[in-house]
């Protein structure tokens, strides 16, 4: 009996293992810089805040209140520990006070609480006609922050699906035209190339101009990716034709060819495993281009359109000069997108670094 106390302490002094893959993330994620870190983190909360939008925004993104149109972000302030059955947070509302340059002063004689996760929201006020403006609001009054919430389904999801359109295409197809050669690598090649001549962002803007005014914004916005896909995957492949040439004459592929083995099964089974390490890090360094040729289309009215939000198109209203003057907080939407693309960007090159052998350190 006295030898099992002892037993267990033993067991108890043990460290847990941890699973492989959790090793690994955790040896990645030492290894990585302080901009990585901070890259990884501001990724995964837009993301969190893309999946869950509804939850993460205070109110609709469609809701007008039109009495307080280019209001200023309003602040918040802790509530004293008597009134904590109110909420933990308050603001003062805003009053109009000049309603032809929409100047506003707080109104210091009333409260309005801010409850914390309540009616399905992270923070919320009892009514949108009495808000917590946390980022200020548009020209009809609706909030900023909660449409930047929901402007990042756009925004970050045609990223993603963009690149998985095109660079499955680009693998696909330049991955048979290295390996099959002759009349099939000349064919694709050529075609690749009369993509890769035309002017990409004017290309996009042509095509994107005969989308019919009357699709909805989901037809809208999967006509955008696939035609952003269509223009972007011509490079990669012509990349992956000269590697998947390369890997044509190395021993294993010889080894599975004279084995029987059939065309399609070495192409999927050795040369596009050969090109994916280099295919990761391309596809992350190129979502930005489709996160920035989003924004682009819509800044300029042909991308998503009202009252749909992206991130591009919250930009619009900051074309006017004087309105960026009076109003400098419908500048944020264009934050989000300088940290997306700048998060993508040092990610992708994390990755470069540690998966392509020739910048191995």
């Amino acid at each position: 009996m006295s030898a099992m106390p002892q037993v267990m302490q033993e067991h108890m002094a043990e460290p847990v293992a941890l699973p492989v893959q959790s090793r690994g993330l955790v040896r990645e994620w030492r290894l990585a810089s302080w901009t990585v870190r901070a890259s990884a983190l501001c990724l995964i909360v837009f993301y969190l805040l893309a999946a869950a939008s509804p939850f993460f925004a205070p109110y609709d993104d469609t809701y007008q209140n039109r009495a307080m149109p280019d209001c200023p972000p309003m602040r918040a302030h802790i509530t004293a520990p008597s009134d904590w059955s109110e909420g933990f947070f308050y603001t003062h509302p805003m009053r109009m006070v000049d309603p032809v340059e929409r100047n506003y002063a707080p109104d210091l004689s009333r409260r309005t609480y801010i409850h914390l996760l309540s009616h399905g929201h992270l923070f919320t006020t009892d009514s949108p006609k009495d808000p917590f403006y946390l980022m200020g609001s548009d020209g009809l009054g609706r909030d900023l922050y909660s449409r930047i919430v929901f402007g990042s389904r756009v925004s970050m999801l045609v990223g993603l699906i963009g690149v998985a359109i095109s660079f499955s295409l680009g693998i696909t197809v330049g991955a048979l035209s290295g390996y099959m050669g002759g009349l099939v690598d000349n064919l694709i090649m050529r075609w690749s190339e009369i993509e890769m001549s035309l002017p990409s962002f004017y290309f996009l803007l042509a095509l994107a101009a005969i989308i019919p005014a009357g699709m909805s914004t989901t037809e809208t916005f999967f006509m955008i990716i696939a035609i952003m896909s269509f223009i972007s995957w011509a490079g990669f492949a012509r990349i992956i034709r000269g590697m998947a040439a390369s890997v044509r004459s190395r021993p294993y592929v010889e080894a599975a060819r004279a084995l029987g083995a059939s065309r399609w099964r070495i192409i999927t089974r050795h040369v596009i495993p050969s090109v994916l390490g280099y295919a990761i890090v391309a596809a992350t360094l190129s979502i930005p281009g489709f996160i920035l040729g989003e924004s682009a289309l819509s800044l300029l009215g042909l991308g998503i359109q009202e009252p749909a939000a992206s991130w591009g198109n919250l930009l619009a209203q900051a074309q006017d000069v004087q309105n960026l003057a009076r109003y400098p907080w419908i500048l944020i939407p264009g934050l989000f997108i300088f940290l997306a693309v700048m998060s993508f960007n040092f990610l992708g090159d994390h990755l470069r670094d540690r998966l392509d052998p020739s910048n191995a350190r």
